[in-house]
């Protein structure tokens, strides 16, 4: 359990108990010789992201420890978390609770729910956000789906090829046998632009999908897609990375209608890619084709404030023709986690944290641009990741990388057949500047290998 302090009044209240008046009267037994007369000689306090990192290099040093320092990216990211996280999560009654998708949840489960409902309306400038679903992929799926039942057009569905490419499969696999022709955008240096979308939207599209910032970690000119996507009468949807919104525009500043994101990143470990989250929030005008849970805040007999499971339009509680989705659950532990960093952050944290990982990914990108043979893959401003482009086999440099004790990227040719020399790199604010000297160090050494 992680270690909290006593405060003033615990203390006095703890020596009341025991029937005495000072902590020197705790103490009466232990002769004077052997107390502290003045100040511990200890050095100054570190932040809690400082100490957790100092410990986590002394067990570093335990034989047989695998701590490569993670500059993994591609949509889970190695984030700091408090550790009141973990602490209050951890709490039997969250953690032990059976899946909130009964009528008869615990009123504690049903408010911690609403109110991260709320904090992810907030979040992302929307009316309504539902009870989260299962991870972003299938979360951009729904939302998909959920645009086919407003619209009632099922022609098109349009989404950029800068959206993740596996968010894309789940697409793709969801269209395979119903009517809807998915259709890919090209980007042009990792960027789509809205004259490449509008074109490609018809009078039968239901909805556009666009990713901000994008898989490469570029920034979209959102706002014109979106804009566009509602001048031919489709939704826009728009996938997010919630830490970006410290720092970036809200979707609901700019008009997206629904907006998805993976949830991993707020106040969940990477744990070798997953459980995640997927989060879910649209305008309120939609709110009834919505999948999942909604619960609301109403009063009981006596007056007093309560929740209820408001909305759940599965097709296990209603009639199927009438259900909205099939998806049976949500991540609840998971969204209770998210609910916890997003208030211990808070907005001033948030900001911070985005302000800290887009700095550090700037210091890295230039340290990596400048070796010989390295290049960045794309032009334009960027979030916390970026690509690179490097003069051998990506997939070769990045093995070569992490025996020098770095997760140094993603070979984005797994999925980009023309990106074989391409990785992709993550930087968040628990990165330091030796990390990120040592990992351009490390490509250096690889690259000269590679060369000889």
């Amino acid at each position: 359990m992680a270690y909290i302090a006593n405060t003033p009044d615990d203390v006095r209240t703890m020596l009341a108990a025991i029937g005495i008046d000072s902590l020197d009267q705790l103490f009466d037994a232990v002769p004077a010789e052997y107390r502290l007369d003045g100040p511990l000689h200890v050095p100054p306090a570190l932040s809690e992201l400082a100490l957790t990192e100092t410990v986590q290099r002394l067990l570093g040093r335990n034989e047989g420890a695998d701590r490569r320092v993670c500059f993994l990216g591609g949509g889970s990211y190695d984030h700091f978390i408090p550790a009141v996280v973990d602490n209050l999560a951890s709490r039997g009654e969250f953690y032990t609770a059976y899946t909130p998708y009964q009528p008869e949840a615990s009123q504690g489960t049903l408010q911690a729910t609403f109110e991260y409902q709320t904090l992810i309306a907030n979040l992302t400038g929307m009316d309504v956000s539902n009870a989260s679903l299962y991870d972003g992929g299938s979360a951009t799926a729904e939302a998909m789906l959920m645009a086919l039942t407003i619209t009632k057009r099922h022609g098109r569905v349009v989404v950029a090829d800068s959206v993740h490419p596996e968010y894309r499969q789940v697409l793709s696999t969801f269209l395979a046998l119903m009517e809807p022709e998915l259709t890919t955008v090209p980007s042009e240096n990792g960027l789509v632009t809205p004259e490449a979308v509008s074109r490609a939207i018809d009078d039968q599209t239901a909805a556009v999908i666009v990713q901000y910032p994008n898989f490469f970690g570029g920034l979209e000119d959102v706002e014109a897609i979106v804009s566009a996507a509602h001048a031919a009468g489709a939704l826009a949807i728009v996938i997010v990375d919630p830490i970006s919104l410290g720092l970036l525009r809200r979707p609901g500043d700019y008009g997206a209608d629904i907006v998805v994101a993976e949830g991993q990143s707020l106040g969940n470990p990477l744990q070798y890619g997953g459980p995640y989250l997927g989060i879910m929030a649209c305008r309120e005008d939609y709110v009834r084709k919505m999948p999942g849970r909604i619960v609301g805040q109403t009063t009981d007999r006596n007056g007093k404030r309560c929740w209820v499971l408001t909305l759940q339009t599965r097709e296990q509680h209603i009639r199927r023709e009438k259900a909205t989705s099939n998806i049976c659950t949500n991540q609840g532990l998971l969204a209770l986690r998210s609910s916890i960093y997003l208030a211990a952050m808070g907005p001033n944290g948030l900001r911070q944290a985005a302000e800290l990982s887009t700095r550090k990914s700037h210091y890295a990108a230039e340290k990596l641009a400048a070796i010989p043979g390295v290049s960045l893959a794309f032009p334009g401003p960027f979030f916390k990741e970026f690509a690179i482009r490097v003069p051998a086999d990506a997939r070769k440099i990045l093995a070569d990388v992490g025996t020098q004790g770095y997760h140094g990227g993603i070979a984005l040719g797994r999925w980009y057949p023309s990106m074989n020399d391409a990785i992709l790199v993550a930087v968040t604010e628990k990165r330091t500047k030796d990390e990120i000297d040592g990992l351009a160090a490390a490509y250096a050494s690889a690259i000269g290998r590679a060369a000889r």
